[in-house]
Parts: C-alpha cells; structure tokens; sequence
C-alpha cells in the first residue's frame, strides 16, 4: 500500500477540489480521486458551462432588441453549434485551471473509480490499474446526478437530461421542460431566447416553488410575455417516442389528460445522490434517501468519514459544496492537532440561491410566508426596478427587490430579487445577514449611485414606510 494520506477527498466538485486545496494550505498531505474530470460536475456540465449557455442567448436577446437601444442589428441568426462549442471551451479552460490549482497546492490526484473498503481505506481502479490508498480522515464528495422518471428514461435524443440539454444535436423546435426549479428554468429560458416554443409543467401550485410566492408570480408573467406556456398544477403522466418527436400525457389542474406533441423533452425532476456501491453501507454511514447524514462539519456517523455537497442533504448549491468543503477540511486540520484553525458550522439559513433565467431571481433566507409559518411579526419591504434610474437607463425596468424583517427586533430574516443582475446584488444581503444585521445598519449604510444596489437600500426604508423613489 502506498504512504498513508492525512486526507484522501473522493470527487473533484466544487466541494472536493476547494476541500482539498484548504487541507493543503493547513498543511494536510492531501489527495483526489476523480473518475470523470475535474472541476466534477458543475464546472464540466453544470453551473459554469451552463451560464456561458445563458451569456450567449442573453446576447441573443439583447441583438433582437437593438431598436429599444437606439441601435440597428439585421438578419440576426443563432448558431447553436457555435454557442455549444463557445461552452464547452470555457468548462475546458476552467478544467485545466483545477488541474493547475492540484499542482500549485500539491494535491495529489489519482485518476479512477474510487471505492471505501474499510475505514481511512480507499480502493481505486483508473489510469494506474488498481491503487490502495490510505489516510487518516476521507471526505466523500462525490455529488449527484438527474433523477430520472420510470416513463421518462433519456435517451438523448428526444428526451434529455442537462448533460443532453447542454450539447444538443439539433435545436428543439417545440420543447417540453419537465420540472421548474432553477435547472429546468434555465433551459426553458434558455430554448425560448434562442427561438424554440417552450411549455414548462409543474406539479405544485407555482413555478420556482422553493422561492418567495411574489418571485414566482412575477416569473412566470415575465415568461409569458416571453411566449413560455406554463403549466402549474400539472403533471406529465406518460411519454411516448417516435422518430420524429414525442407525444406527452399532460393532466392539468381540472384533472383532464390532453396529449400534445413536442419535439423534444428535458427532464428536470429532482436529483439523485452518488453513493451507490462507495463502501458506505458496509462501513455503517448513515444515509436518507440516498444522501449521506452529516453534523454541521460534515462529520458522517462513522469516525474519519466526511461527506459534502450534493451528496449531502440540500441545498443542492455549488457554492454550498466549496463552503461544507473548506469547514470540514478546517475540522479535520483541528483533529490532527492544528490548533490555530477554528472551523464555523455551515449555517443553511445564510445560502443564497440564484437562477440565472431572464429575469434573474436570488434569494437568502426566509421568504414572507415561512417567515410568518415561524411566528414571525414581519415588516415587507418592496422597491420595484421602475423606481431606479440605473435600471431604467441599461432598458431594465422590470423586476423588484424584496426584504423581510423582523418587526419587534429589525433583523434581516430574507431578501428576494428578481430583475437583471440580482445574482450579483444578492451577495449584499448575505454579508448582511452573516452579521446578523439590522434595518438600522442597512439604512445607515451608503449605496453608490447610480447602481441597482440602490433598490437594496430603497427596499430596506419601503418595509419601514420611508421609501424615497416610490
């Protein structure tokens, strides 16, 4: 067996390569084990490739209205080839960039399926045949893939996952989008800026369920505007292929059952965690559903075994796996005996969530009905993007900002945006609230002008009557 590893981390994702990376500068003798590439899934087929996807028909977008800007653009045309292949040379150029991140940090990476035999033990069949590995603590980060239905099985073809959405063969011409959280938004956004007839169907009663009810309800007019159909209160009950598209079983809210032709079918139901056939039921690790059960440090029931990110209970976030990843690395840096490093427990209230449609929408914290499900007395405060001179200016009028406070303390319970931008803006009420803030501080703070942020301060003083600009 090779020399034993302080820490062997299982997955390349955001949360493995940052995980391993902070080991490394705490002075861990660090590994990876990646099977596929690194950067894992969301930098190879998720949140990067997909947002350079998005650049392209935002693009697109603003081309077909260059007359609202005073400007002429004719005979404008998309080619997806083009835009496909634009993606994946930036999920390329970011993947040699982790593999540089490895070599600067010292990281040892070990190509291959890697599979836990036994405790502080990992096995991994790759590149270099079969190799033993051993450390004193593993992190598994080995994410999650697309849920597939019973009746909806991709075939890539005519019924896609992401993977399949984002490297398509030909470009839908009526598209059925299964799912309406951010990835299945993404694509009917996506689809439709670049032309394709889009229908969305959701199960529950709104679109983008997990986001504040007045988010939903301003997305979905904005994307009927669009020309998006959307179905709530819906379900896709059977699909049935041919060669030259699919026919979908739709039963609507009054419990009728049309069929309709598409296509092309994106599946975008949920997510499954990769933790089949690791080692981990042998070794006793705790598991839900598939997602491995961890403390606020990523500590597993089984002592030296981590877990992080999508593999983990949700939010399924990137940005949530790089940050269980570097407080597990810290903790375990403490357990080795280094003692000036002081790892904070991962706070899921604070994670912010963004979708990056047109419109954007983010958001932290509670929304407005959670927040008074918790027994909350709340002040709502709600600047539109019409009242804000930069917005009005870049021909961005549409949208709001929203905030939620405690009325007997002032605390920042939860923010929602939805507008241009606001992916970049949300990051202001984060800070906010990982300093546990206030109204008074918010108030008192200086917004530069003119910038959207503004409409942060602006909403802010609306949930305590002394909005400006409304």
């Amino acid at each position: 067996m090779a020399e034993p590893y302080d820490l062997v981390v299982l997955g390349s994702g955001p949360g493995g390569y940052v995980a391993a990376i902070r080991a490394a500068q705490l002075g861990l003798k660090t590994a990876i084990v990646e099977r596929e590439k690194l950067g894992g899934i969301c930098l190879n087929w998720g949140c990067i490739p997909t947002k350079a996807l998005l650049r392209s028909a935002e693009i697109f977008h603003y081309m077909n209205h260059a007359a609202d800007y005073g400007l002429a653009a004719k005979q404008i045309s998309a080619d997806l080839d083009a835009i496909v292949k634009r993606s994946r040379g930036v999920a390329s150029q970011l993947n040699a960039g982790i593999a540089h991140l490895m070599k600067k940090n010292r990281v040892a990476v070990h190509m291959g399926e890697g599979r836990l035999t036994a405790p502080g033990t990992l096995e991994v069949k790759g590149e270099k045949g079969t190799e033993a590995l051993s450390a004193r603590h593993i992190i598994v980060a080995t994410g999650a893939r697309a849920r597939e239905l019973p009746f909806a099985k991709a075939d890539g073809r005519r019924i896609w996952t992401y993977r399949h959405a984002m490297t398509p063969t030909e470009m839908p011409t009526r598209l059925l989008v299964m799912g309406s959280g951010a990835i299945g938004i993404e694509f009917a956004s996506f689809y439709n800026d670049l032309g394709a007839e889009v229908t969305v169907v959701e199960m529950l009663d709104r679109i983008v369920p997990v986001e504040d009810a007045d988010v939903s309800a301003f997305l979905a007019k904005a994307l009927k505007k669009q020309g998006v159909t959307i179905l709530t209160g819906a379900g896709v009950e059977g699909l049935e292929v041919s060669a030259s598209g699919v026919n979908a079983r739709i039963k609507g809210k009054d419990g009728k059952v049309e069929v309709q032709e598409f296509s092309h079918v994106i599946s975008a139901v949920g997510i499954v965690p990769n933790t089949e056939d690791i080692g981990l039921e042998s070794l006793g690790v705790a598991m839900d559903r598939g997602f491995i059960q961890i403390d606020p440090f990523g500590r597993s029931a089984v002592k030296g075994v981590w877990a992080i990110g999508d593999c983990t209970p949700g939010p399924w976030l990137a940005h949530k796996a790089s940050h269980e990843g570097v407080s597990a690395a810290e903790a375990i840096a403490q357990e080795l005996g280094n003692k000036d490093v002081h790892p904070h427990p991962l706070d899921r209230r604070n994670i912010p969530g963004c979708t990056y449609c047109h419109p954007q929408i983010a958001s932290v914290g509670l929304t407005e009905a959670k927040a008074r499900e918790a027994g909350y007395e709340v002040k709502i405060g709600n600047f539109p993007f019409i009242g804000n001179g930069k917005a009005i200016a870049l021909g961005e009028a549409e949208g709001f900002v929203k905030t939620v406070f405690d009325g007997k303390t002032g605390e920042l319970l939860g923010a929602h945006m939805i507008g241009a931008e606001v992916t970049e803006l949300i990051q202001g009420y984060v800070v906010g609230r990982q300093l546990e803030t206030t109204e008074a501080e918010l108030m008192q703070a200086v917004f530069p002008h003119p910038t959207l942020s503004e409409m942060m301060h602006e909403s802010v003083l609306a949930a305590y009557g002394r909005a400006l600009h409304i």
